[in-house]
């Protein structure tokens, strides 16, 4: 039997604001050693640019400029250009454990609920819906419109766990790392990776 730990994890970053939310999973997810496979929107190339002032190239992408700091050691990432429709991920045939988009546009929950792929990221999630496999979207947007809603609740029903990037108080947040961390925490929960980013309800201080 294969070993849960050793199956890939897709993840991608597009275009909604909380790139520090991406960033922050991806280190630990590859602190992990878990295999990674990495795609990211021009929007949320847009979007690491302004909010963390980092550029990066979509087609020559060094994982470093994302990060700020070079990339755990023996750490497994491999990265996908959007449109590269031939990346592994775009079929169900290739073995993966669950796929998350953080942070997800609302654009992209609409094409991914609807089926209205155009994109590597579009597809690899329809892969992760079809194959009944794990699927984490993580909306960041305020407030919410009646279709953004109701796509949410499109995905949801397709088999897709929606995490809105809402971060809790009672872990005794000091920071906006705190924060970041309570939310990353709750995706790496999903996603079956151990971590102890925060103090979890009913711990003791």
């Amino acid at each position: 039997m294969t070993d849960a730990n050793q199956i890939p994890l897709v993840m991608a970053m597009t275009g909604a604001s909380g790139a520090l939310y991406g960033v922050r999973l991806l280190e630990l997810l590859l602190a992990s050693g878990r295999e990674i496979h990495l795609t990211i929107s021009p929007s949320g190339q847009a979007v690491i640019a302004e909010e963390l002032h980092r550029q990066i190239d979509l087609d020559r992408f060094d994982v470093e400029s994302l990060l700020g700091t070079r990339a755990p050691p023996n750490s497994r990432l491999h990265f996908h250009h959007f449109r590269n429709l031939m990346a592994p991920i775009a079929s169900g045939s290739f073995l993966t454990a669950a796929m998350v988009i953080c942070p997800c546009s609302g654009s992209t929950l609409a094409a991914v609920a609807h089926s209205m792929g155009e994109n590597l990221i579009h597809r690899a999630a329809e892969v992760h819906l079809k194959e009944r496999r794990k699927l984490v979207v993580v909306p960041r947007e305020t407030p919410l419109s009646l279709p953004q809603l109701k796509n949410m609740q499109l995905i949801h029903e397709a088999g897709a766990v929606v995490l809105p990037a809402s971060p809790g108080f009672y872990h005794g947040a000091q920071t906006i790392s705190d924060l970041v961390d309570f939310v990353v925490a709750r995706i790496c929960d999903q996603l079956n990776v151990t971590n102890s980013l925060v103090r979890r309800w009913g711990e003791a201080p």
